[in-house]
């Protein structure tokens, strides 16, 4: 009778921590945004946060933890229990930072990848001024005449600045950076024609575009977007450019298996969901679905991509 009673025990034990995983989650579960709120990034987690607590049953609440180019949020999601309680939105500036600045933790192994949720190409755009109808023009332009086309971004090592140095570098052409505080700054210098052209997102140069204040060339990725499929991509004329601008969902590592499964699960729900997607196509970007491998790919991927651009462009940070 003892001996029943202890393997019934052992049973009883051994099947908590699966029972534990599939009861997740049984409280409030944060979603870090390394960033202030209003961004793109933390409009997208706020509207996942309530998908996933419709889906779940349990609230998800955005945390705004800005600092450091993302660093400061990051590293807390890095250093909380791994419970699956504490998750991160992250944007693909997540690698170039890494790329860059060297962060206070491993970017590939530090957080343990989910799901991605979005992919963004980002537009390229030239001042009328610019005699280039085409991304073919634009090349031969560049080539003809060495250092005269300027091009803006964002800021040194930044997601425009680099998918630009990356197309510099595969294309042989010879344009000169200037750096912004911001993409708003950089937009209004190439409206007023201080520069020739930069990426921006496809949301904020469409009023400038169907004014005819800018022209589009190209989307930043190696196949056409859904979102602008009228638009050719840099990968079709220019071989090997394939840099990926996404948006993705992360947890503490250590994290259980089960509950990065279960919560990649209801993404891939949401995601499918009509308006889920209307609302992203609205906002420029694909809606993505991934596996937690094929998500950690990428980021790995990414890291080295971006660590040689920045190599190759010796580009240092501000």
């Amino acid at each position: 009778m003892k001996m029943r009673f202890s393997v019934l025990l052992l049973a009883v034990a051994a099947a908590l921590p699966v029972a534990h995983a599939q009861e997740w989650p049984a409280r409030p579960v944060r979603i870090v945004v390394a960033f202030p709120p209003g961004g793109f990034t933390d409009v997208i987690a706020r509207m996942f946060s309530v998908r996933l607590s419709e889906e779940s049953g349990q609230p998800f609440i955005v945390d705004n933890r800005p600092g450091a180019g993302g660093t400061i949020g990051t590293e807390f999601v890095v250093n909380s229990k791994p419970d699956g309680y504490t998750t991160i939105l992250l944007p693909s500036s997540f690698s170039t930072n890494a790329a860059l600045y060297k962060p206070p933790y491993d970017p590939i192994n530090g957080i343990a990848a989910v799901s991605l949720i979005a992919t963004m190409p980002y537009v390229l755009v030239v001042h009328p001024t610019v005699k280039a109808n085409n991304l073919k023009e634009l090349i031969e332009l560049a080539r003809a005449k060495p250092g005269t086309l300027n091009y803006g971004s964002a800021g040194v090592g930044t997601d425009l600045h680099l998918a630009l140095e990356l197309f510099r570098q595969l294309s042989g052409t010879d344009m000169v950076h200037v750096a912004y505080k911001g993409i708003a700054p950089a937009l209004n210098d190439l409206l007023g024609g201080t520069i020739h052209l930069m990426f921006s997102t496809p949301l904020s140069v469409a009023p400038h575009l169907r004014a005819g204040k800018l022209r589009a060339i190209a989307v930043s990725s190696e196949q056409r977007s859904s979102a602008t499929p009228d638009l050719p991509s840099i990968g079709e004329l220019v071989p090997g450019y394939a840099p990926k601008f996404w948006f993705g969902m992360g947890a503490t590592t250590g994290t259980p298996k089960e509950t990065i499964l279960k919560l990649n699960q209801a993404l891939g729900r949401i995601l499918e969901q009509p308006g889920v997607q209307e609302r992203l196509r609205a906002g420029g970007v694909d809606p993505t679905h991934s596996t937690p491998e094929e998500f950690s790919r990428i980021i790995a991927q990414d890291v080295a991509m971006w660590s040689k651009v920045i190599k190759t462009g010796n580009i240092k940070p501000d």
